[in-house]
């Protein structure tokens, strides 16, 4: 009878410390950086090859206005934001080993682009901006990194960008959370960044029994050093002084 109250006091006291997880917290300083994940058409437009899918998250989040919010309050301050977008090229479509959702997004033609080397076709596609964002990537405090191609920052110069510029800690931000945003995630912290992400400037898919924006929200809590909201992070940037 004692061990088994001594065992259920132990099992008692885990719960309590894993219900209750660290909160390492976040500071603005010189070396962080914002890095949004594909904030383009397929996405956030009602146009995109996605909204079916994704417009019931990104509309509840208010992802779109979010999203511009940081982007605005990053030129004000002159933060250094990285736009990691996502494309597809002709030779992405001759892929013999595919996931379920490459399968989907080569199928519908997710951010395609013509060539390479030319941007014929590009302009309002589905692979650009949205039209709101338009302004503020054209500008300096700006750099658009080469694409990922599946949803990690594996396959494109992220990491070595964000190194070269002197950057060490990451406000992360975009699309789509559960994809692109936490695969971003996950390997920015295992490169050794410190990253916070901001869990209403992004949004994922709804499928029946399947709600992508749950899912990351859970891992975005194990993983990041901490969550903000849109309002919280512009707080904590108009609070940083260079």
């Amino acid at each position: 009878m004692k061990k088994l109250k001594l065992a259920s006091i132990v099992l008692l006291f885990a719960n309590q410390i894993f219900a209750q997880l660290p909160d390492p917290g976040f500071e603005v300083d010189a070396r962080t950086a914002i890095v949004i994940t594909d904030p383009q058409n397929d996405f956030l437009s009602p146009e995109g090859a996605t909204w079916g899918i994704v417009g019931e998250s990104v509309m509840r989040n208010n992802t779109v206005e979010n999203l511009a919010q940081l982007f605005k309050t990053a030129k004000e301050k002159n933060i250094t934001v990285f736009v990691s977008p996502h494309y597809y090229f002709k030779h992405d479509h001759n892929w013999q080993i595919e996931g379920s959702l490459e399968a989907l997004m080569h199928k519908v033609n997710m951010f395609d682009r013509t060539g390479v080397l030319t941007t014929v076709g590009f302009e309002n596609s589905g692979a650009d901006w949205l039209e709101q964002y338009k302004k503020y990537i054209g500008e300096s405090n700006v750099i658009v990194t080469s694409p990922h191609k599946i949803y990690g920052p594996e396959s494109n110069d992220l990491a070595l960008q964000l190194r070269k510029h002197g950057f060490d800690n990451v406000i992360l931000a975009g699309m789509s959370a559960n994809l692109c945003t936490e695969s971003h995630m996950r390997d920015l912290v295992e490169s050794g960044f410190k990253v916070a992400v901001v869990k209403d400037a992004t949004a994922a898919a709804i499928l029946p029994g399947l709600n992508g924006y749950e899912a990351a929200l859970v891992n975005f809590q194990m993983i990041a050093s901490h969550v903000f909201t849109t309002k919280e992070i512009v707080n904590e940037i108009n609070k940083f002084k260079k």
